[in-house]
């Protein structure tokens, strides 16, 4: 059983649209993400209902997953759900005193992913406490480099 929310935050000194402009450039994600090295987008601009092809490498695994826009709501929130495996991937924008907090999480409903992650992560990442400590170290990365990259 996967663990139902992995969220971290971080503090950004920038506004909510600066911000929001790096988080909404999926085709940058492989600037920012350790385990998602390229979102490939299809039908245009990003938006609610965008689909998009990802392709994820750990070491010398290479594997592809497909998603979908589920919230596009600029300055706020945008986040996308992994069909292969069901999980809802988010960034959550909100103002603050010095900028913007920005929220990134991993959302399992009920705890219960696909068959097939559950045996890959099982069989080929070391298991859920493995995996979700990687993917929980992955997110602070992510959300580190958008700051870096908000803040320039």
């Amino acid at each position: 059983m996967a663990t139902p929310l992995i969220e971290e935050t971080i503090e950004i000194d920038a506004t909510p649209d600066r911000v929001w402009a790096v988080v909404s450039d999926l085709a940058r994600m492989g600037e920012w993400s350790p385990q998602c090295k390229k979102m490939i987008i299809f039908g245009g601009p990003v938006k609610a209902g965008t689909r998009t092809l990802n392709i994820n490498r750990r070491g010398a695994l290479v594997w592809p997953t497909r998603a979908k826009v589920v919230a596009f709501e600029p300055e706020k929130e945008l986040a996308f759900r992994i069909t292969d495996n069901h999980t809802v991937w988010s960034y959550r924008l909100t103002p603050s005193a010095t900028g913007t907090t920005l929220t990134e999480s991993r959302t399992v409903a009920g705890g219960q992913t696909t068959k097939i992650s559950s045996v890959l992560v099982d069989k080929v990442f070391g298991g859920n406490t493995n995996f979700e400590s990687e993917l929980s170290a992955g997110i602070r990365e992510t959300l580190g480099k958008i700051k870096r990259a908000a803040e320039a």
